[in-house]
């Protein structure tokens, strides 16, 4: 009886179109793995890992370190003509291996809310959901102008200690998994990132009262629908001042240049409706973020 050669093995320059033609068809408009697979094969802070049978390649999934500490695993797929042989499971578990070899302390990947068969993926491998979010969307555009006209200010290191006292008590950090998103990456929310930001001017506060009302933490990013301010990260002590900062960046998109916002917003209705309440659009879609510790 003949059984079949199954192997997971670092990714090749010759792999490139055999995956590809297994991909073509993930999304109704595509897919964005042939936009980023040079870059995942010869990033030295990754590994692009292909699961193959009898030498056809069936399977890939990338492992970046974020940290020194903080992997990140995205890029799974699956042939579908392969799929339901447990593949998926040993191209996440050989991710995870070549994450602890590297150091990594956590794992983190996102799934859609409404993929199954992927959470039952991430679930037998021990990860457990740690945030869930959305994305909301804003044109430049003002229909309307919300009451107050209290405006953000960007921070200064001078800042930093209070606003990491701000988040020790914040109902929100905890909720959103403590993370930072951008590009679909989930970054954990530490003193470095937070230095980092504010040196790069990507934090935003709101003072009211004499006190720290909110922040949030957003980025010009280059992304396929174009030039955009990605909001990473959005908090507040009421819906009131949360919607004062998202009203206030969108009323900043022209002097940055910027078409448009994309709003990573965590799975609480407090925050969809403040954002809302400013003429930001939810189509609906729903991720989570899931989480395993590796030490």
């Amino acid at each position: 009886m003949n059984s079949s050669i199954r192997e997971v093995r670092p990714a090749r320059p010759e792999d490139r179109e055999p995956v590809l033609a297994f991909c073509k068809d993930t999304w109704s408009w595509g897919d964005y793995i042939e936009y980023r697979w040079n870059d995942w094969l010869h990033n030295p802070d990754g590994c692009l890992l292909v699961a193959t049978i009898d030498g056809q390649q069936v399977g890939i999934v990338y492992m970046r370190m974020l940290t020194a500490t903080d992997a990140w695993l995205q890029g799974l797929r699956i042939d579908p003509q392969f799929r339901r042989q447990g593949l998926a499971a040993e191209l996440n578990s050989a991710a995870l291996l070549e994450a602890m070899r590297r150091g990594a302390k956590y794992a983190r990947l996102l799934i859609e809310s409404i993929n199954a068969a992927s959470i039952r993926v991430a679930e037998r491998l021990f990860m457990r959901q740690v945030a869930g979010f959305s994305i909301l969307t804003a044109p430049p555009r003002l229909n309307s102008t919300p009451s107050g006209q209290e405006k953000t200010q960007l921070a200064t290191l001078a800042d930093m200690d209070e606003i990491i006292d701000y988040l020790n008590v914040s109902n929100i950090f905890p909720l959103s998994g403590g993370l930072y998103y951008v590009s679909w990456t989930a970054y954990p929310i530490t003193a470095e990132l937070l230095e980092t930001k504010i040196k790069a001017q990507q934090v935003y506060l709101l003072r009211r009262w004499n006190r720290l009302d909110g922040l949030a933490i957003a980025e010009v990013r280059e992304e396929r629908q174009g030039r955009l301010l990605s909001i990473g990260y959005i908090d507040g002590t009421a819906i009131e001042p949360i919607s004062l900062i998202a009203y206030d960046l969108r009323r900043q998109l022209a002097d940055l240049s910027a078409d448009s916002i994309q709003a990573y917003i965590p799975d609480i209705l407090l925050l969809r409706d403040a954002l809302s309440g400013v003429e930001y659009d939810w189509n609906g879609s729903l991720f989570y973020t899931y989480e395993r510790g590796l030490e």
